[in-house]
């Protein structure tokens, strides 16, 4: 799939959200994270969007695809669950909890909170994410399902206590 990073392309659902439309916006973005494709989670970006993750500050599509391909390469078997924490009608706050293994093969659950500003094409204009890592062993682990997308049926992070 080829993706042209220097258009903006409508994002739906778009502000201003509602419960349902937020709920929507948000798996949506866990689909796309969980596929591990950088140019493909950076089109739900704008062109300009701005970046505060952990440490780091990032400004617009080609940082935030350098980012992730290096996020990527260090946490393998990543899978991701977010969960809606609070919203507006042109934000959403975010819990979020996901698994990855490092190079050395230990395992970790990394847990964080995202506020998300989005524009009128509904894409993320700015992202604050906070996130702190937890060494976990195998046997914690509690993002076992096959293949990139969290079924529908799934445990949420509520119903799995986290």
């Amino acid at each position: 799939m080829s993706i042209d990073l220097t258009i903006e392309e409508v994002r739906h659902p778009l502000p201003d959200f509602t419960l349902s439309s937020a709920i929507e916006k948000i798996r949506k973005a866990e689909n796309a994270w969980n596929t591990k494709q950088p140019a493909l989670v950076a089109s739900a970006y704008s062109l300009n969007s701005q970046w505060r993750n952990r440490d780091q500050f990032i400004n617009g599509r080609s940082e935030i695809i350098t980012l992730l391909t290096k996020k990527w390469q260090r946490e393998k078997h990543y899978k991701l669950v977010k969960e809606l924490w609070s919203m507006s009608e042109d934000r959403i706050a975010v819990r979020f909890a996901y698994e990855w293994q490092d190079n050395i093969g230990q395992w970790f659950r990394s847990y964080g909170n995202e506020n998300w500003l989005f524009n009128e094409k509904g894409l993320m204009t700015q992202r604050h994410a906070s996130i702190n890592d937890l060494a976990i062993t195998s046997n914690e682990r509690k993002f076992l399902w096959d293949g990139d997308t969290r079924p529908e049926d799934y445990p949420s992070l509520s119903e799995l206590g986290l």
